[in-house]
């Protein structure tokens, strides 16, 4: 099969879902038309009178029974939950030995950094309290 290079003298050269868009909107306004001309085409048939057409709907709109209408005494029900238990969990070995090779690795700056947090707020309530302090760990080096 051959291809045309160009968009002018072969098919559309649209990705499949505005091709599949455009071809929808051009079949609706082919149905549209054709409902039309098809309304034009009633309205000129010999009927009789059409007073009596537009009494049936103007009954009918009004006691509503010209559209659906929800169940008032439906309840919505959620989605029917199942009961599950987990029997087994497998995961390989080497698997949870990398995981937890990384979570300590991880935990080593968290560390560091809950070290530091703690050291301020020591410094900090010594500073604001320093009755709140009653042992101090001191550690002398000869000379």
């Amino acid at each position: 099969m051959n291809y045309p290079l160009t968009a002018e003298s072969g098919p559309d050269d649209l990705p499949r879902t505005l091709r599949r868009e455009k071809e929808a909107r051009e079949r609706e306004a082919r149905e549209r038309e054709a409902a039309e001309r098809a309304q034009a085409q009633r309205e000129t048939l010999p009927m009789g009178p059409a007073i009596a057409s537009e009494a049936q709907h103007s009954t009918s709109e009004r006691d509503g029974s010209m559209y659906a209408m929800p169940d008032p005494s439906y309840i919505p029900v959620a989605e029917p939950t199942m009961p599950a238990s987990v029997q087994r969990f497998d995961v390989p070995f080497m698997h949870l030995v990398v995981f937890f090779l990384k979570a300590v690795i991880a935990a080593i700056p968290a560390l560091f950094v809950l070290g530091v947090i703690l050291w301020f707020a020591g410094q900090l309530l010594q500073t604001f309290f320093p009755w709140l302090v009653k042992a101090q760990i001191l550690i002398h080096f000869p000379n």
